[in-house]
């Protein structure tokens, strides 16, 4: 009996320890098939569930057994035993609940199923409620069954990023194991009800729109393509709901709404992941006032829904979402940020000198109104901490908002930020089919160009319009960024039941993959050289390149260095422990280094164009470590990792310097 004596925090394993265990246990499932007993029965006999009993027997007396028959289903999650007794905790959907086994309770051969258990498998018990001496509400079975063996031991706990990777991939386990995360995602579904309900309530009626779509349209973001067989056509995932939904408001319906799926073939980061789900909501005869109430009450109705109330701490930081929510203009917002006035009559040199100062690589075509939102983003949008609207947009970043009548460069539209974030985008929509039409143009142009994000023409929306479009007010609201700050999580894909991931073995996946993959095997096996195990172990540019014949480098440099100044500089090996996009940057990836110090060394390095963040953890790079600290997006940067660069086709191209992985950290190069 020892050896069932454990708890899910004693079956953390080593591969080796795993396998031997699985292999255990699968041989138990084999003797329970010999012995005519089948460990996945069809039938259970489950009626009651934990967090019921508890309610019902909270006043129940230490050391008191009733004579209450319950019959409730669980995984076992810890075991122990003495003698003629033996305890089990059962964890069933709504909590978990100690079961109070006594020999002279149960017949031989369920007796002797409790010592065969193993942690993870799922059981069925029949007993009575009572009351340990100890004062521990419990059940005392009368019957055992089991309903599911499980063949693969449960974990210790995910911690750390490597098993947070495990977790994301493996949800099912993560789920199992850990109380929080089953609860952040009762709390979502709790959060997507109270949305619905709103909406409802307030007179939307909820409608379904096309995910696969013809026309790129309703956002500027880069799609994801696929083909539609039966027409021989090439299609969109949607990238929003937009443009269908209005045109619902011209076939006569006044309040419509949805809460679905939107997928944008961009980055993953802490906020951003390229499936998502979004509500977008449009009324007519309203406005961006209107908007504004339906954020601010929808919001609040979610939070009230998971009991959050109207302060709650997002990552160390109050958030106040009492009272009627404020709205600054754009412009304000980022002369705040820059401690100097700006606004769209600025002359276009002075703003391309405060964004060199913050590190924007401006475009020569970038006009006031863009340069002033690029600011905005970069330095503007982290500064605002409570629920502010942000509002008159410039006319450059808002192709589908109605303009002000006295001042054509902005329009109506406001984004919603809380702690530095946009959770709500809102237009006062525009229903001029003219102006439309000559911003749909405006797009093309700029598709044409070279914008891969940029609109296509809607020539049935413009006609849509034609037909008349009441007045009316529109929003998106990222569900997932709600979910995020009502249940306090850091990152998005802890509120996604199943992030994308990248497939296990970085190999593809699906049947064809699966071929694919097959075939390789056995061309490796013929001919496997080591230079291709050494590529291996390089992460893969995102950019790599592929005809030399196109590179340029720089000329080396002539002026000599002496080796005094030289030997200054502390190169060293540094082991990757963790990487993550920089929050707002679009350049900047956060490294956590193993310096051979014992202390890790924050870096900051502008190669998110070329490298996925997971794909550089566990690599051994170089980097000089004695540089001063350099302050980046107001983090500290210790050092400078060494990547290579050249330019192919007038474009520069880099690629990090990644080396031998036996190299220990703090190794110094001379």
């Amino acid at each position: 009996m020892a050896q069932n004596q454990t708890t899910p925090s004693e079956a953390a394993q080593a591969p080796d320890t795993l396998n031997d265990e699985r292999a255990h246990r699968l041989a138990k499932r084999e003797a329970l098939y010999a012995a005519g007993r089948n460990p996945y029965p069809e039938h259970s006999d489950v009626h009651d569930h934990v967090a019921d009993i508890e309610a019902s027997y909270a006043e129940l007396e230490a050391g008191v057994d009733t004579e209450d028959v319950v019959r409730i289903g669980g995984r076992v999650m810890a075991k122990r035993g003495q003698g003629k007794i033996a305890f089990v905790v059962v964890r069933d959907a709504t909590g978990d609940i100690q079961l109070f086994c006594r020999i002279n309770d149960m017949s031989e051969e369920d007796w002797a199923l409790i010592q065969e258990l193993d942690l993870g498998d799922i059981v069925g018990v029949e007993g009575v409620v009572v009351r340990t001496r100890r004062g521990q509400l419990s059940v005392a079975p009368k019957h055992m069954s089991l309903l599911s063996k499980a063949v693969r031991p449960l974990p210790e706990k995910f911690h750390g990023l490597s098993d947070k990777e495990t977790r994301y991939r493996q949800r099912y386990v993560d789920l199992i194991v850990n109380e929080d995360v089953r609860s952040t995602f009762s709390k979502r579904s709790a959060i997507i009800s109270a949305f619905r309900r709103y909406m409802e309530d307030n007179g939307y009626m909820e409608v379904e729109t096309p995910i696969l779509q013809t026309i790129q349209g309703g956002a500027t973001a880069k799609p994801f393509i696929t083909h539609f067989n039966a027409l021989n056509q090439e299609c969109y995932l949607r990238i929003a709901t937009e443009l269908h939904l209005k045109r619902l408001l011209v076939g006569g319906f006044e309040r419509v709404f949805e809460i679905g799926r939107i997928f944008r073939n961009e980055g993953m980061d802490l906020t951003h992941n390229p499936e998502f789900t979004t509500m977008e909501a449009y009324r007519s005869f309203s406005d961006l006032e209107g908007m504004k109430q339906l954020a601010e009450g929808v919001i609040k109705a979610a939070a009230a829904a998971i009991g959050a109330g109207e302060k709650i701490t997002y990552q160390g930081t109050e958030i106040d979402l009492s009272g009627t929510w404020p709205s600054r203009p754009m412009t304000e917002v980022v002369s705040s940020a820059l401690g100097v006035e700006v606004t769209l009559d600025t002359p276009v040199e002075e703003l391309r000198a405060h964004a060199a100062k913050a590190g924007i690589e401006v475009k020569p075509e970038w006009t006031a109104g863009k340069l002033i939102a690029e600011l905005y983003d970069e330095i503007g949008e982290s500064t605002l901490v409570n629920p502010t609207f942000v509002v008159d947009y410039p006319i450059e970043v808002s192709p589908l908002a109605k303009r002000f009548e006295d001042d054509p460069r902005l329009t109506h539209r406001f984004e919603l930020v809380i702690a530095g974030h946009e959770y709500a985008n809102a237009f006062s929509e525009l229903n001029d089919p003219v102006d439309q039409a000559e911003r749909f143009a405006k797009q093309m142009e700029e598709k044409a160009g070279g914008d891969d994000e940029a609109m296509e023409y809607d020539e049935d929306y413009v006609r849509a319009l034609e037909y008349g479009m009441p007045p009316a007010g529109g929003i998106g609201i990222g569900i997932d960024r709600v979910v995020m700050l009502l249940t306090d999580s850091a990152s998005i894909r802890d509120v996604l039941l199943f992030p994308h991931m990248k497939p296990e073995g970085k190999g593809a996946s699906g049947a064809a993959a699966a071929r694919a993959r097959q075939e390789a095997e056995v061309a490796a096996a013929a001919e496997e050289d080591a230079t291709a195990q050494a590529a291996a172990s390089i992460a893969p540019n995102k950019v790599p390149t592929i005809d030399y014949d196109k590179v340029a480098v720089e000329p080396l440099f002539e002026d000599c260095v002496d080796f005094e100044t030289f030997s200054k500089s502390d190169f060293r090996a540094v082991k990757v422990k963790a990487c993550a996009a920089v929050p707002k940057s679009k350049k900047l990836l956060q490294f956590t280094l193993d310096d051979g110090t014992g202390e890790d060394r924050t870096i900051l390095s502008g190669i998110s164009m070329y490298y996925e963040p997971e794909d550089l953890v566990g690599k051994t790079c170089i980097a000089i470590v004695n540089l001063p600290p350099r302050k980046m997006m107001g983090i500290d940067s210790c050092g400078m990792l060494i990547s290579a660069i050249h330019e192919e086709e007038g474009e520069e191209r880099l690629n990090l310097l990644m080396v031998d992985d036996a190299i220990p950290a703090g190794a110094k190069l001379y």
